[in-house]
């Protein structure tokens, strides 16, 4: 397999769950680009980058890739996300 490569773009939120949803935001927007995976995104505190918290669902789907949804989400896993 070729080496693999991770981009970390540090964007600033004032408290988590605004991290959370503005990486969600980004995240769903970026999975028109054809290498990004978006279900594999992340938040951690500044000073404590090593302890990350999942946006979406970590279940891997039958392709491979992972579930859309949120973290703890109600009903099946999906790769297709739903207008609230």
């Amino acid at each position: 397999m070729p080496d693999r490569f991770v981009i970390h773009l540090p964007v600033i939120a004032s408290d988590l769950p605004d991290a959370v949803r503005l990486a969600r935001v980004l995240a769903r927007w970026a999975r028109v680009l054809p290498y990004t995976d978006p279900g594999e995104t992340t938040v951690s505190h500044e000073d404590e980058q090593g302890v990350r918290h999942r946006v979406f669902c970590d279940a891997r789907m039958p392709d491979g890739r992972r579930c859309l949804l949120r973290v703890r989400h109600d009903g099946p896993c999906t790769r297709r996300l739903t207008p609230r």
